[in-house]
């Protein structure tokens, strides 16, 4: 038998794949290759004159590094920051019990099923002159409407991980003599935990996008909204030039946020992956 012909044997890396470093490598390249013509159009666009009122990208990135070291704005960005750190958490915590009685208790399901699609397509946004009318301080509305918001992609996603659940295992912990509570705790949980953090991760842009709304519509109550309404209203180059860092910076914060969640999704779902 021939070399060409000899089938690799078991153990062996397959030659014609690349490592997971090298493939990795790649990606990374290609994301940077796309982030690089992005900002070279961006570039020639502002300075050929096609898009008058948007600044070069070599000035705005100047304008997001200056940012970095500005105290005022640094003061915005921890107090976004923080809403987003306090309403993430407590919506997991309100979304996931629901979403976990939903999904196993059909009775239950069927006569909230209403009421659930009634709220779920209200705007978040809509509800902010409700949210500053009952929750004092501001912080405390932006919580409020943060764990509404975020808690639906959750409670979705748990009520479908739990319904794709394999009837087999739980069955057969029945069979073993468990009650309800550990058929959940051992095999819908376990089972539907890809999911629910699916939901979480959905969850966790949603919470940014609350946050910066509320400050935007509160105005003085500090923030990145806030600081965008400052900028807005300046005049001149400068003005859009702190609009679009402003933007920049909300970006790299939910693009920091996704990527240290699918880091951790990897780590704790290794066998999903595999």
């Amino acid at each position: 038998m021939t070399a060409e012909t000899t089938p690799a044997r078991a153990g062996q890396p397959n030659q014609g794949r690349p490592s997971p470093s090298r493939a990795r490598r790649g990606k990374l390249l290609r994301h940077a290759v796309g982030v690089a013509a992005f900002l070279l159009v961006w570039e020639l666009a502002a300075r050929a004159g096609l898009l008058p009122w948007l600044p070069a990208a070599s000035a705005s990135l100047a304008r997001v590094a200056e940012l970095a070291f500005d105290p005022a704005f640094a003061g915005d960005l921890l107090s976004t920051l923080t809403a987003a750190a306090a309403g993430l958490p407590l919506a997991v915590l309100v979304a996931v019990p629901i979403g976990l009685l939903l999904g196993t208790v059909p009775a239950v399901e069927e006569t909230t099923r209403a009421i659930v699609e009634f709220l779920r397509p209200i705007p978040s946004v809509a509800l902010i002159p409700l949210a500053l009318f009952f929750f004092q301080p501001e912080i405390n509305a932006k919580v409020a409407l943060i764990v509404y918001a975020a808690s639906w992609p959750i409670l979705i996603n748990t009520l479908y991980g739990v319904r794709d659940v394999d009837p087999v295992a739980t069955e057969t912990l029945r069979s073993f003599g468990f009650g309800s509570a550990a058929v959940i705790w051992r095999v819908s949980l376990p089972s539907a935990a890809p999911f629910i953090y699916t939901g979480i991760r959905l969850a966790a842009s949603i919470t940014l996008i609350l946050a910066i709304s509320v400050e935007y519509f509160v105005g003085g109550s500090g923030g990145i909204g806030a600081f965008l309404i400052q900028a807005s209203t300046g005049i001149g180059a400068d003005a859009m030039l702190d609009v679009i860092a402003t933007l920049v910076w909300a970006g790299l914060v939910g693009l920091a946020v996704n990527v240290l969640l699918l880091r951790a999704e990897r780590r704790l779902f290794r066998w999903r992956h595999a």
